[in-house]
């Protein structure tokens, strides 16, 4: 039992505290959160805008011509595998961009933008229609009523699957080591090929991820509590 911790101990050492390793886990947590952040601003905007776009509709009802193209960029964004997308931004779209987290972070926040813009249509569409027929009643144009009315509103139902998709985006971004970048997931590989260990450098990577997963499912429980409480005033 003793040579067993003793073991445990030494490869704790070997991968956190030897050479200051600890502080390449907090550079690449840095990383990880900085590109799941510009990535969600990225989402947020472009998903707003696919989403009302997709519910465009002309004077007969039918689809317009941005309702199709939002259509399609969501079918190919959610058919296709995001460690592609963001090959095919790094290596093909952007292949002569040197700021590798900006390449990143549009990769993943075009990904994150076709299922934020589901969000975001499901959120308009749960908005009874009353509202957008009390808008247009006191003399507001469609876009007025949209903008003043539904969407603020819908904005408010589609709050706590954005945040959830953004806890998940931080997850997703464990791929970026595809194109060189030192992420969390990618730093714990290099103290794996350094200490010839991968138990506790890959352990603590996840460690690490959970409890930041963690605080933000706690925060978002709150913020949904506020939600349901505002809504029952």
């Amino acid at each position: 039992m003793t040579e067993w911790w003793a073991d445990v101990v030494a490869k704790f050492v070997a991968a956190f505290i030897t050479k200051d390793r600890w502080k390449l886990y907090l550079n690449g947590l840095g990383l990880t959160m900085e590109i799941a952040f510009f990535a969600g601003i990225i989402g947020i905007i472009l998903g707003i805008i696919i989403a009302l776009c997709r519910l465009s509709r002309n004077r007969n009802g039918g689809k317009t011509f941005l309702s199709v193209i939002a259509g399609v960029y969501i079918d190919v964004i959610r058919g296709t595998p995001s460690v592609l997308q963001l090959l095919i931004m790094w290596f093909i779209i952007m292949k002569n961009s040197t700021n590798s987290v900006l390449v990143a972070s549009l990769a993943f926040g075009i990904n994150s933008g076709a299922y934020v813009a589901e969000i975001f249509r499901a959120g308009i569409l749960a908005v009874d229609p009353g509202q957008t027929e009390a808008g247009r009643s006191v003399g507001l144009s469609k876009s007025q009523t949209m903008l003043y009315i539904v969407l603020p509103q819908a904005i408010k139902n589609a709050l706590p699957p954005i945040c959830n998709e953004f806890i998940t985006l931080i997850k997703e971004t464990a791929i970026v080591g595809y194109v060189g970048l030192s992420d969390l997931t990618r730093v714990a590989n290099q103290i794996t090929s350094r200490t010839y260990e991968a138990f506790m450098p890959l352990i603590g990577a996840a460690v690490i991820y959970f409890v930041v997963i963690k605080i933000l499912t706690i925060l978002l429980g709150i913020l949904e509590r506020r939600l349901r409480k505002s809504d029952n005033r």
